[in-house]
């Protein structure tokens, strides 16, 4: 969407969202120079703003309670398993793997995240355990394929991985001629 489009739609709903304006944001990033429509369009996006015309939606703050349970779980076991063999173990592999199994436990304010701690530790501790230690069972189990992480992929290294892939998971595929 382009950016005097965003500033239409902004100027005829009244409002500018936050994705609205992370998309003006990336456009005017990834712009080397704008254009003097993209100039004209922002320029009656700030008048509308400043006299109220177009408000903006504020973005609601939020946590999973999940996440720095699962976390807290998951270092906990990691550190106990280190501390006695020397097998490593991807902490964020393992809360990945308990925390697609668990249920999410959103909140907004810091009362509502007391009480989502609270409710889980009554209700949904020995679940969070179980999960964490199946996800080290997994990580155990695995093979190690030189992964890359989110956001650390060069594109270059993808037959390697590929390779590696199939050689942990079918060693005996192609067998060598002699």
């Amino acid at each position: 969407m382009s950016i005097e489009n965003i500033v239409e739609r902004a100027l005829r709903d009244g409002y500018l969202t936050p994705a609205m304006e992370a998309e003006v944001a990336r456009i005017c990033d990834n712009a080397s120079e704008l254009s003097i429509e993209e100039y004209m369009a922002m320029d009656r996006l700030m008048a509308a703003l400043l006299t109220g015309e177009v408000v903006t939606v504020a973005r609601k703050q939020f946590i999973n309670v999940m996440e720095e349970l699962v976390l807290s779980e998951a270092i906990s076991r990691v550190a106990e398993i280190q501390s006695t063999t020397d097998k490593s173990l991807d902490v964020g592999d393992i809360a990945a793997f308990a925390l697609n199994r668990l249920p999410p436990l959103y909140a907004t304010t810091e009362q509502g995240a007391i009480h989502q701690r609270q409710r889980a530790k009554e209700q949904l501790q020995d679940l969070i355990t179980q999960q964490v230690r199946e996800g080290i069972g997994r990580n155990l189990d695995r093979p190690d394929l030189g992964g890359t992480e989110i956001g650390k992929s060069s594109g270059k290294d993808v037959l390697k991985q590929i390779s590696k892939l199939l050689e942990a998971y079918a060693p005996d595929y192609e067998e060598s001629s002699s």
